[in-house]
């Protein structure tokens, strides 16, 4: 182990001492505070957080209410954050802890990691800082923060690189645990900062890392991904009646965005002359078909890129519908309705501003 990293735990806990940012979920040591937060925080930066997080604890204040409330109130009020399998999860967790728990939240990590959605990350992040249990957690922050102190070039994406890091910081974890494993993901927050553009100068770590000795902040920490990505090409079909009322259609409850609300749409590109046959096809009477712009979304594995249309339809009558596939999926909503009830994807929520009829 290189001995920069026993040096490390003193000038870091001053440091945080001194600079922690004052958060909401920083407030108290309450778990449920940290859990909603670190879930949040999963995929997104922490100021983009907050808004949803002050959002979801005034509706759902504690542990008892969130398994209580419905999957499709839930996914409305996550809406935005994207990763919706770990809403579920979140609701899931909560009601093994009214069953099994009594609605005490677990307080040791081995407990932590029984519950659906919590990984290693996340049960060391809340055994350690609301019980301060000696056990680590470890994000990409840390990764590259560990990376660049000790010069590693090792690919932090591998399992292996993330258990030797983790024995790294068992070594020399202090009794305030919860404090230090903070310190660390905050330095890494707003002075390690990753694409080789770190604050040195700033960094209370500065005579202890390798990679600023070196001049090796850009090469470090190395990430290799090996997973290859994957294109899909969609049409997206903004259908409105003459009661101006929007199409949706729900997705299936297993896969990609599962459960959620979308547009209608179609796998390709097509024309307007294509749709306008395919519409008549569903029983809709197309009135005015407009071209909007391209758009994509950016998902973990696959990008969407989107051809949409803007179509003014008349439509038939309900029991006229219900004898066709495409229609009997349909559910026509106003704007507010699916603003207030409907989950809608970020995928989707980027064609709201086309529905200012």
């Amino acid at each position: 182990m290189s001995n920069s990293l026993e040096n490390i735990t003193e000038p870091l806990l001053t440091w945080f001492a001194a600079n922690k940012r004052s958060l909401p979920w920083r407030e108290d040591r309450e778990p449920y505070h940290v859990w909603i937060s670190e879930i949040m925080l999963q995929q997104t930066r922490i100021e983009a957080v907050k808004k949803y997080y002050i959002r979801f604890l005034k509706e759902l204040p504690d542990v008892e209410c969130l398994s209580q409330i419905s999957e499709e109130q839930l996914l409305k009020l996550w809406e935005g954050l994207g990763y919706y399998s770990r809403a579920r999860n979140l609701k899931k967790a909560a009601e093994k802890i009214m069953q099994e728990h009594g609605g005490v939240f677990p307080s040791t990590y081995a407990l932590l990691r029984e519950l659906p959605g919590i990984g290693e990350y996340t049960a060391g992040a809340i055994a350690s800082i609301c019980f301060n249990e000696k056990v680590t957690a470890i994000d990409g922050n840390v990764l590259r923060v560990i990376s660049r102190i000790t010069g590693s070039k090792k690919n932090v994406l591998l399992p292996e690189t993330k258990k030797e890091v983790e024995k790294q910081l068992l070594n020399i974890l202090p009794e305030q645990s919860g404090a230090f494993n903070e310190a660390l993901m905050e330095l890494g927050e707003i002075l390690c900062l990753p694409n080789g553009t770190p604050e040195c100068e700033q960094c209370p770590l500065q005579s202890e890392c390798t990679a600023y000795q070196k001049n090796m902040t850009e090469e470090i920490p190395v990430r290799i991904k090996k997973m290859k990505r994957t294109k899909e090409e969609k049409t997206v079909l903004l259908l409105v009646n003459e009661n101006h009322q929007i199409a949706i259609e729900k997705r299936p409850e297993k896969g990609l965005l599962s459960g959620m609300y979308q547009f209608p749409n179609l796998l390709g590109f097509y024309s307007k002359e294509e749709l306008s046959s395919l519409l008549k096809g569903w029983q809709l009477t197309p009135i005015e078909i407009s071209l909007l712009k391209n758009a994509k979304h950016v998902f973990t594995h696959i990008d969407w890129y989107m051809k949409s249309y803007l179509i003014k339809v008349k439509t038939i009558s309900d029991k006229e519908s219900e004898s066709t596939p495409e229609l009997s999926r349909l559910l026509w909503v106003s704007k507010n309705e699916l603003a207030e009830k409907y989950p809608l994807p970020t995928a989707f929520q980027i064609f709201y501003v086309y529905l200012s009829y």
